[in-house]
């Protein structure tokens, strides 16, 4: 049986962070008409910018680049984990489904990016 990754979407972290999309997209059009193009968009980019920095990141052609596209990831995990507690906590949306998704992946991008990067 062949492991061996051929593209980014063969990453488990990748697979998790696209469920993640979904998901947030299904929270997001529960925020009110007011939030169209401030919380909903945000959440929303913030979630595709997982999986997209993961994607591009993977395709690049050195450690050092795919490790900085891996850290705008995390970046944007953090991000969005704010998002969705503001989603929470203004709107009484329920973000249960999200939360621990998005801390797998997390912890995942800080493992990976960990491995990575040389030693200091």
């Amino acid at each position: 049986m062949d492991t061996k990754i051929k593209s980014y979407k063969d990453l488990i972290v990748w697979q998790k962070g696209y469920e993640l999309v979904k998901i947030v997209y299904k929270i997001s059009i529960k925020l009110p008409n007011s939030e169209v193009y401030a919380l909903q968009s945000q959440v929303r980019r913030s979630a595709v910018s997982i999986v997209s920095n993961i994607a591009e990141g993977s395709n690049r052609k050195t450690r050092k680049d795919y490790c900085q596209f891996l850290h705008l990831a995390y970046g944007s995990a953090a991000e969005l984990e704010t998002q969705l507690l503001l989603c929470r906590d203004l709107y009484s949306i329920s973000v249960d489904e999200s939360l621990p998704l998005l801390e797998e992946v997390s912890k995942m991008l800080r493992t990976i990016i960990n491995k990575l990067e040389p030693s200091n």
